[in-house]
């Protein structure tokens, strides 16, 4: 059985192998992981997981970062979703299930190397920039972290009945507001344009000791992820029957 698994960043891209993949794009990284790369947000989320289905996988996973909204997490810790929460859904409280088998092997192998949080995962279709929105977020889903992908993929696994299983690990905390030239250096793909980033910290410089302390927390999310990537074979390693019922939403 191959695993398809998405990443959206090259950031954490590196964090599972050192091919170079092309946005778009999907290469094996061992004999049963295919790896594709998609880009930030939903749409490229979904077309990365059409093209690994296409490419012969039977399993799809999110793998990457989140953002925290539970305020017992903290940057590098380590979610594994039991419940996605669709931001598109009746009131934002459509819910897709993990595959209950695979959540519970890969669980049980990862709590020998980190502490791993369960619970809910929100969709957002933007960055959440802002501490307020996040606990607001926090208050109307019960979820404890954030993505703009993990729905996206969960949904193209629940079409062709296949398990699907989200990895993520914390970059920033709820308390935190993401700085303002994040915000303003993302391209209309939703990734950070070098150039309009440094020239943005030109004219604002008070922005540089929010975007270091950024820095810090997402090389602890990569950290996280690098160490759990070497027990990928075992997670994967698991025999799962292609059809699953478990992803069915829940309104």
């Amino acid at each position: 059985m191959i695993t398809g698994i998405v990443v959206a960043l090259p950031e954490e891209l590196t964090t599972l192998t050192a091919k170079k993949i092309k946005k778009g794009g999907c290469a094996f990284i061992a004999d049963k992981l295919l790896l594709a790369y998609s880009g930030a947000g939903s749409a490229n989320a979904q077309a990365a997981a059409e093209l690994l289905i296409t490419k012969g996988a039977t399993r799809l996973m999110s793998w990457g970062c989140a953002a925290a909204l539970s305020a017992t997490l903290k940057p590098g810790d380590l979610t594994l979703a039991d419940k996605l929460i669709d931001a598109e859904g009746d009131g934002g409280d459509t819910k897709f299930c993990v595959s209950s088998d695979w959540h519970s092997h890969t669980k049980n192998l990862l709590s020998m190397y980190a502490i791993v949080h369960t619970g809910s995962l929100a969709e957002s279709k933007s960055i959440v920039s802002s501490s307020k929105d996040k606990k607001q977020l926090q208050s109307k889903t019960g979820a404890i972290a954030l993505d703009m992908e993990s729905v996206a993929i969960a949904r193209v696994a629940k079409i062709h009945d296949f398990p699907f299983l989200a990895i993520r690990a914390i970059a920033d905390p709820v308390n935190m507001d993401l700085p303002l030239a994040i915000i303003h250096s993302l391209d209309n793909q939703g990734d950070i344009a070098l150039g309009k980033l440094l020239m943005y910290l030109v004219l604002h410089p008070a922005e540089l000791p929010g975007l270091i302390k950024l820095g810090l927390h997402f090389n602890a999310a990569r950290s996280t992820l690098k160490s759990i990537a070497g027990h990928l074979d075992t997670v994967t390693d698991f025999s799962l029957e292609p059809r699953t019922s478990n992803l069915e939403p829940q309104i």
